[in-house]
């Protein structure tokens, strides 16, 4: 098994791109783009709902594929393509197994409670089911891992800039931080939607060219495989392959942390309560768009893992060394690696803003979600209660600007990380899961009580966190990767959540059940009972048809790459 370098997340200084006026000419283009649809969007807001949900509005395709955009962020596409040089055809386990079944569970079981009880945001249904201590903590540990997870994108941002372009990075961090400020202040919620589903197209156009002149570098998907199986060994291009219990593989994961600690408790944990891609979900126009919204993602979910994928086994098969001291290469260098070796002049100036779409979508989909919790659920609730609508959407703007600066003082903790994905997984792992226990239990057991909730955030997330920084750190558990530690802190965090929240329950009083009207499986609340819109009723936007296809053709998707 190769050994990554511990090297701070950097790009090697000769994947400088021969960028030309073409590229530069197609780049402005976006950015002057980007910020008129801020400017046409600001027309829309007039209220602190349009600001922060869209007013509730939007159709379900272009909240679906800002949905997926959201997610599609270039730490997703730098880190995706990095697991894959790294770890090799067992990315695919973060698309078929880490997401489309919780995509497919928000849609059909979450959205109802979601949508149907009106909340703003994740932290306000926690405050309805629970209570104010349970609220105000999952407001600020959700508002402190948006701010981390946007700077994680914009120190990506700065230092891929630097290599390709030759851009100081303070240069880089404060245009594409000038350029998300400017959008989501100009028009909210709306501008940074409208914005994704641009972003979704160019991210696409991006990275389809970099496959497949890839594949065609190799001699094709035979050639890849070949080669890599020469040099990596078989397991290298299989989804299962040496995943028993206590084999070896280049994961350093097994079957059962595959599918409890990343298909169940991450996977769950992040596309279930993650307010950065729900938010996009609650501004869909009525139930029916916001349940199809993570369905309708979902699809091309599925196929995305391919141009992620494709190009980091492409790059550890053309430098079979990669990730090591002695290549000259991280593994993050794949993608850039690629563009610099395939790309001629127009198209590099493409791939070039693919990668900058996507920065600006993955920080975006943070910012928004943070301006809006912070606002809703910190400020107007605990601070500065009963002011006129006005007033919130104001402050909604200033936060926006605060958190863009504190994104660009959190970005350099992930510079300790040599695996991007890495890091975004640990911060899923402390912030997501603890949560997703708290929903899950309280969603589906009657009899949890109000306390339970807080004390079984706070359990998760202190677990999660020694597990990883103590036992995993200091060496005394040993776990091959740091994947496979993010596996074991999200199953050690969800269990010990699950089990404070039952021993507290059996020790406090439950609420009562008028009160769980529509927060609780079992029950509904008027807003779940919505009559579908005009033509929701057609068979093929029916949701539970959506869901199964999409876990269906997940599944279909495993089979070649089993054997």
């Amino acid at each position: 098994m190769q050994t990554p370098t511990d090297t701070p997340l950097q790009l090697a200084a000769e994947l400088r791109l021969p960028t030309n006026w073409l590229d530069y000419t197609i780049l402005a283009i976006y950015f002057v783009v980007v910020l008129g649809i801020g400017f046409a969007a600001r027309r829309s807001v007039k209220t602190s709902l349009d600001f922060f949900l869209s007013g509730r509005s939007l159709p379900a395709w272009i909240t679906g594929l800002a949905f997926i955009s959201a997610n599609l962020a270039a730490t997703e596409i730098l880190g995706m393509a990095a697991n894959s040089a790294q770890y090799g055809a067992y990315t695919v386990h973060w698309y078929w197994i880490g997401a489309i079944p919780a995509m497919v569970f928000l849609g059909l079981v979450m959205m109802p409670f979601y949508y149907g009880s009106k909340v703003r945001s994740v932290p306000e249904f926690l405050l309805l089911r629970f209570d104010r201590a349970a609220h105000l903590l999952s407001s600020i540990l959700f508002a402190f891992a948006a701010i981390l997870i946007a700077g994680v994108n914009l120190y990506a941002l700065a230092i891929v800039v630097e290599a390709l372009l030759g851009w100081p990075q303070w240069v880089a961090i404060v245009v594409a931080g000038a350029f998300v400020l400017a959008y989501i202040t100009l028009g909210g919620l709306s501008s940074a939607i409208y914005n994704e589903v641009l972003q979704f197209f160019v991210i696409l156009a991006a990275l389809i060219p970099i496959t497949i002149l890839g594949l065609k570098k190799v001699g094709g998907w035979g050639g890849l495989t070949h080669k890599l199986t020469a040099t990596h060994g078989h397991n290298f291009t299989t989804a299962w392959g040496g995943t028993g219990i206590g084999s070896v593989n280049p994961l350093g994961a097994n079957w059962l942390t595959i599918v409890l600690g990343l298909g169940f408790v991450l996977s769950f944990g992040y596309w279930t309560t993650n307010f950065a891609e729900v938010q996009r979900a609650l501004s869909a126009k009525n139930l029916s768009a916001g349940q199809r919204t993570p369905l309708i993602a979902a699809y091309p979910k599925i196929f995305i893992v391919f141009l992620v994928m494709i190009p980091g086994l492409v790059a550890a098969a053309l430098v079979p060394k990669i990730g090591t001291t002695g290549s000259g290469l991280q593994y993050n260098d794949a993608i850039p690696y690629l563009m610099q070796e395939l790309l001629p002049n127009g198209v590099l100036g493409i791939a070039v803003t693919g990668l900058l779409a996507a920065f600006m979508a993955g920080m975006a989909a943070n910012v928004s979600s943070f301006n809006t919790v912070f606002t809703n659920d910190i400020w107007a609730k605990y601070v500065v209660r009963g002011r006129e609508d006005a007033y919130y959407v104001r402050f909604g703007r200033l936060i926006t600007a605060i958190g863009v600066a504190a994104s660009v003082g959190t970005a350099f903790l992930a510079s300790s990380f040599s695996n991007i994905m890495s890091y975004l997984q640990t911060l899923f792992s402390f912030f997501n899961v603890p949560m997703f226990v708290v929903f899950i239990v309280g969603m589906f057991w009657k009899r949890a009580s109000a306390k339970s909730g807080f004390w079984g955030l706070l359990a998760g997330t202190v677990t999660a966190m020694v597990n990883y920084f103590v036992l995993y750190k200091k060496g005394i558990i040993s776990i091959p990767s740091d994947q496979g530690a993010n596996f074991v802190s999200a199953i050690a965090g969800f269990v010990a959540g699950a089990v404070v929240m039952v021993a507290v329950s059996f020790f406090t009083k439950p609420k009562p059940a008028e009160d769980l009207q529509g927060l609780v499986y079992g029950t509904r609340s008027p807003g779940m009972s919505e009559a579908p819109a005009a033509g929701d009723d057609a068979w093929y936007r029916k949701p539970a048809l959506l869901g199964w296809g999409a876990v269906v053709l997940a599944a279909a998707c495993y089979i070649p790459f089993s054997f």
